[in-house]
């Protein structure tokens, strides 16, 4: 980064870097080290003969490798690409790898989560840069966070696992030098023999580790270099894919211990309403139901025999609500104050490069735009569901979810036992995209297994439920203003985005003594650290305080900023009269790996040649959890709207684990991009959600799939994120190629034509 490009330490960034200066002299400035994230063997339970080597590796009798996952699978493939790091350095045999689920433990931590919340530009290489990343790491492993998000599963385990499989090796082969009486230096390991190649003496695993569990572990274990990966980088058969593929695969809304009993709650449709009054007797006496009961402030629970039966006993109990405060809020009045915020409110300073004023005083030609993003629900497939069973002072809970660490503590909290009385399993997550990181179905389902008698009971919400009482990604706006030299390129660029903040809502749920109205970096990832070289650039937040929950949504900020600044850059481009790939192009000369990215995508897709009449090209560029994703999409437009065709995808994502869910996640990212982009978007009228299943909210079909080609730039840096970095280009890339096919500039998503055709 040139000296002209260094952001602007303000008294925002100075107060958090004082704070985390502070933090680092106590915790330390540097990352945990991955020998400190081993743990022990004792910390990895094993049973039936099995033997484990640390907190990471156990070894069976019949020499299979068990890999301890700490994560979430949720169709993500982590569960694969973790073992593949184990097993890589281990030289394990492929098929003779599976996964357990990890305990609940501090050595589980995702201590790179926290990453995503530091506010540094993500090439700052600076020394208050590594502060910060080594201090929020360092936070994060101490507060024990067992995560899965933010697209940081396999960045957290990149050292620490396989660390985890080298050492498990040295183990294994010190074990045997041992009882072969020859130097370790002589023993190979391949495919999970051990061998002593001029003996011609083998072991397997299995026979050597009980031995290897008495050593104590050796020095200066390092790992393989890449040039001998057999497993790493390779298209490797997900360890999942069996079990779902022949339905043995459990989910949470699977689970069915004996004696099950099933929940359902109506909440107040309104936000911030409460039961006024309900009448319990028509469901009382209806065949199968055990009971119906108010919960909280604002519910209504039915438990009984089947989940079919307590939904017709919870239809026929008339509930009164007090609609509270909020009852005539709508989504003109969420839009009027989203502006309004932006024309008045303070705002808080996220990065600031020379003098804007002065900028867009001297420019030749002034642009100025808003833009706008809905309220989006998560719509995963399986339903929200949480099993909780409460006997003799002990709490079991079976759940899909994202956060294991808060979900049993919330848990704990509402039963009133410690967390070690709670046994908390996580099966399979049928969709996540962050409404998964809540524990709300939690709390609901232990509150009502506490009313069971010691039977366990499944709590599940109707598809409506889900829609209508969600924790949804954040309305936001954005007002631009930016200014031309007299060759077209930007000289100025101001950006200032509005959005409530879904940090202050997270923290009002969890923790609401410590919730504060703070900066929320979540709010303007995507935004401030704009890539392009612009000499004079402001970018500042502006939280807007709405009564409606906010949440976590699949990839955050960056799925409205990356459509904000990619369709405003590509204005800017039009208006100076150049193609918006050479623009861009132009504008990233600092950043190579960008340019790189971009670059390949666009050859790939074919840019500057003719394509076929009535579709047009549009582009965009994206970096996002530590990748580079640009997207070239092909577009049309039909009956009903846009018509994608073929989505060209380019990707940096440091050290490709496993390609083929790489792709996978790829293909996710942007089928779950493109559903909002054309039809995301949740309305309020008189304080409640319209939509209330897919009908209202459609998602893309087989039939409206486009073609989908992904590139994986090679790279030897560490891993990126995956799962959603691919995620915020798809709904600019479409609107540019719309704008370009149409001459009609879509500011607000979802993406809606005015009855426009292609141009001629």
């Amino acid at each position: 980064m040139s000296s002209s490009q260094k952001p602007h330490l303000g008294r925002r960034q100075f107060l958090i870097t004082g704070t985390w200066a502070a933090g680092g002299l106590l915790v330390g400035c540097s990352p945990p080290l991955p020998e400190s994230r081993l743990g022990r063997p004792e910390d990895f339970p094993a049973e039936g003969g099995q033997v484990a080597l640390n907190g990471w590796v156990k070894i069976t009798p019949d020499h299979r490798v068990l890999v301890a996952t700490p994560r979430s699978e949720m169709g993500q493939g982590v569960h694969t690409a973790l073992a593949m790091l184990v097993a890589e350095e281990l030289d394990a045999d492929w098929d003779q790898v599976g996964t357990e689920p990890a305990p609940i433990a501090q050595m589980y931590a995702n201590a790179a989560v926290m990453l995503n919340m530091s506010p540094m530009l993500p090439d700052d290489d600076s020394v208050l840069a590594r502060l910060a990343q080594g201090t929020l790491q360092r936070v994060g492993y101490a507060l024990s966070l067992q995560v899965t998000g933010g697209s940081s599963s396999v960045r957290d385990a990149w050292e620490p696992m396989r660390l985890a499989g080298a050492m498990a090796r040295a183990l294994l082969v010190q074990a045997a030098a041992a009882r072969w009486q020859v130097p370790v230096g002589e023993i190979s390991v391949k495919q999970g023999v051990v061998a002593h190649p001029f003996t011609g003496q083998q072991a397997r695993l299995g026979d050597l580790a009980s031995t290897a569990a008495g050593l104590a572990p050796p020095l200066g274990v390092g790992f393989k270099p890449a040039e001998q990966w057999a497993l790493i980088g390779k298209p490797v058969l997900r360890n999942d894919l069996h079990t779902k593929v022949n339905g043995q695969a459990v989910f949470g809304i699977d689970v069915r211990p004996p004696g099950l009993l099933y929940a359902t709650v109506a909440q107040c449709p309104v936000f911030g309403g409460r039961v006024k009054s309900f009448d319990p007797t028509p469901a009382r006496h209806m065949r199968g139901v055990k009971q119906v009961f108010q919960l909280g402030d604002s519910t209504v629970a039915v438990v009984a025999d089947s989940y079919w039966r307590a939904k017709q006993a919870l239809l026929a109990t008339p509930v009164v609500w007090d609609e509270g405060p909020h009852a005539q809020l709508n989504s003109a009045q969420i839009s009027a104050q989203l502006k309004a915020d932006l024309q008045g409110a303070a705002a808080t300073s996220f990065r600031r490069v020379g003098d804007v004023a002065q900028g867009l005083a001297r420019g030749n030609r002034r642009l100025e735009a808003w833009y706008e993003a809905p309220l989006l629900a998560h719509a995963a497939l399986e339903p929200i569901n949480c099993t909780a069973q409460f006997k003799d002072g002990q709490l079991t809970v079976w759940n899909s979810t994202q956060v294991p660490s808060l979900a049993r503590w919330k848990a704990a909290q509402v039963a009133g036992v410690p967390s070690d009385a709670v046994s908390f399993h996580v099966p399979y997550l049928g969709g996540g995209f962050g409404r998964r990181l809540e524990t709300d179905m939690v709390e609901q389902a232990v509150a009502i297994a506490l009313k069971t008698d010691g039977r366990p009971v499944k709590l599940v919400w109707s598809r409506e439920e889900d829609f209508q009482h969600d924790m949804y990604r954040p309305p936001a706006m954005a007002h631009f203003v930016a200014s031309l030299d007299e060759r077209g390129w930007p000289l100025a660029w101001q950006n200032r985005v509005a959005a409530p903040s879904i940090g202050l809502h997270t923290m009002q749920r969890l923790l609401p003594r410590l919730a504060q109205d703070s900066p929320d970096k979540n709010q303007i990832e995507g935004a401030f650290d704009l890539p392009y070289r612009v000499p004079h650039l402001s970018v500042a937040q502006v939280r807007t305080a709405l009564p409606v929950p906010m949440g976590s949504w699949r990839s955050v900020g960056h799925s409205y900023n990356a459509f904000f600044t990619e369709c405003f850059m590509d204005e800017l481009a039009q208006a100076a009269g150049q193609d918006p790939l050479g623009y861009r192009l132009a504008l990233l000369d600092q950043h190579p790996r960008h340019r790189a990215v971009l670059a390949l995508a666009a050859d790939k897709a074919g840019w500057g040649q003719p394509v076929a009449p009535g579709r047009a090209l549009g582009l965009a560029l994206h970096e996002s959890f530590g990748s580079i994703c640009a997207q070239v999409a092909e577009v049309s437009v039909g009956p009903d709207g846009p018509l994608v065709h073929r989505v060209v995808c380019a990707l940096d994502c440091g050290v490709v684990v496993n390609p083929d869910t790489v792709e996978a996640q790829v293909q996710g990212s942007i089928v779950f991009g493109l559903s909002a982009a054309q039809w995301g978007e949740i309305t309020l009228n008189q304080g409640r959600v319209e939509q209330s299943n897919f009908p209202s909210q459609p998602v893309l079909t087989l039939a409206q799939m486009p073609v989908v080609e992904t590139y994986l730039v090679p790279s030897a840096r560490a891993p990126g994120g995956v799962g959603e970095p691919a995620t915020p280009p798809i709904a600019p890339a479409v609107a540019n190629a719309l704008a370009r096919l149409t001459g009609q500039r879509l500011r607000r998503l979802p993406l809606r034509l005015n009855g426009a055709k292609a141009s001629a």
